[in-house]
This record gives C-alpha cells, sequence and structure tokens, in this order.
C-alpha cells in the first residue's frame, strides 16, 4: 500500500459534553495535512481537517462524505468537474465518486462521515 504523509488522528478526541476547542486545535497544529477526528455522533464522527497541498486522487466504496470549509479555500476534484468551498460553504461527496481534495492555502473544514470510514479510501491506480 502506498504510504502518504497525512497526520490523521482517528482516536475519538472529545467525549459528548466536553467543550471542543477548534481554535486551540488549530494553534497547535503544525502539518501540512491534519485530520483529528472530534467527536461520535451515532455511528458517525465529526473530524476537523488542517490543509494545505493536495490529497491524493481516492474514493470510498461504502460512504459518503461530507465537507464543510471553516476558512480558507477547498478545492475538491472530481472526474468531470471541481467543487470549490470557501469559508461557510459545504458539499457531500457520494459514495464510489473518485475525488481529491486540495488547498492552494491553508484552509480548516469539518468533516462528517461514518466513523468506520478509511480517510486513505480506495486508491485509484
Amino acid at each position: 500500500m502506498e504510504k502518504f504523509d497525512y497526520n490523521q488522528q482517528m482516536d475519538i478526541r472529545f467525549k459528548h459534553h466536553e467543550l471542543i476547542d477548534i481554535q486551540a486545535i488549530i494553534d497547535e497544529c503544525d502539518d501540512k495535512w491534519f485530520n483529528q477526528t472530534l467527536t461520535k455522533i451515532n455511528d458517525s464522527v465529526a473530524r476537523i481537517g488542517i490543509v494545505e497541498g493536495e490529497y491524493h486522487w481516492h474514493k470510498h466504496d461504502e460512504d459518503d462524505e461530507f465537507f464543510f470549509v471553516l476558512s480558507g479555500k477547498l478545492f475538491i476534484d472530481l472526474e468531470d468537474k471541481t467543487i470549490e468551498l470557501n469559508p461557510n460553504q459545504g458539499t457531500t461527496i457520494s459514495k464510489g465518486v473518485l475525488h481529491r481534495p486540495r488547498a492552494p492555502k491553508k484552509t480548516v473544514m469539518l468533516m462528517v462521515e461514518t466513523a468506520t470510514i478509511d480517510p486513505i479510501g480506495e486508491v485509484e491506480s
């Protein structure tokens, strides 16, 4: 399996009823591509992504993904178009759809997806 230089923290960092301080997570992040699971909501999780640069082309055969930009700008390349997300904008990528997120500058986003998803996804060769 191909190795990627991402810091992906899949542990659930906050229990229910705990304060989630996004700015504190941003302040302590030095990585170019960082994901942290914040909390579990039924069978799904909310994750913070602090990203800059390109992720790889991939898909999730069994899982939809929701992306919501808090700051910065996120492009999600699909095979036939690119979706541009600015602050306070989001989109859902359907399961099985090949996509590549990329951020030209530091971008903070919220993601909602199933708790069992592998963020690396199925990589196209």
